[in-house]
């Protein structure tokens, strides 16, 4: 069941209620009117939607029966995480605050100059360990890191976001465009498996930071 279970609502993702009563995401919160925010895991939003309990927690929170949640709302929201993240990096490569290339972020690990790295979903694991150790050389440790984030998906969609060919890591070398880039992906693999660290091991095994996921849901007035 979903529970209410306070979070901050930059951990959550904001449903909105279209003109014509459909409910879709809105995870850059920017859509007008009365908005709801649900903070759990896509099995746990399609196991309560196939219940018929998130059109109920969804009714009190907009104030209305008149609305009609669609079949692939769990699809649709983890479409929109991915994208968001996605035009997160774009927008952080063409600002210069990434390097990519294994050899470029390795220096820079090794340098002291890398705020985030991240790994390609289908990186070798020798080319993972060798960047997570330089930058544990650099002070990955210090800045509670003890290993580059696992991204989601494989280095062809890294790729394309960045414009670059056969991009397998990347390298943030801007304090806050990490902590932009590391929340947009740590929403997208929270509603993933909520239970998965960015590094893909388990929360208790990972050493990456990030907001954790909660199974809430609450309400908004009108904006």
């Amino acid at each position: 069941m979903l529970t209410r279970i306070s979070a901050s609502k930059d951990e959550l993702i904001r449903l909105a209620l279209g003109p014509d009563g459909e409910v879709a995401p809105d995870v850059r919160a920017r859509a007008p009117g009365r908005g709801a925010y649900v903070g759990v895991g896509r099995a746990a939003l399609e196991t309560a939607q196939a219940k018929g309990k998130l059109k109920g927690a969804l009714a009190r929170a907009f104030r209305t029966g008149d609305l009609a949640i669609p079949a692939d709302l769990g699809e649709r929201i983890e479409a929109a995480l991915a994208q968001a993240a996605l035009d997160r990096l774009g927008l952080e490569a063409r600002g210069g605050n990434l390097v990519h290339g294994s050899e470029r972020v390795e220096q820079a690990a090794r340098a002291g100059k890398v705020h985030l790295l991240i790994h390609a979903s289908d990186a070798g694991a020798d080319g993972n360990a060798k960047l997570d150790q330089a930058w544990r050389v650099g002070g990955s440790v210090e800045r509670g890191f003890s290993r580059g984030l696992v991204f989601p998906r494989p280095r062809t969609i890294l790729s394309m976001a960045l414009g670059r060919e056969n991009v397998v890591h990347v390298a943030l070398t801007d304090a806050a465009a990490a902590r932009r880039v590391a929340s947009a992906i740590a929403r997208w693999q929270a509603f993933i498996d909520p239970d998965a660290g960015l590094d893909g091991a388990a929360k208790s095994e990972s050493g990456a930071g990030g907001p954790d996921s909660a199974d809430d849901y609450e309400h908004e007035g009108n904006s």
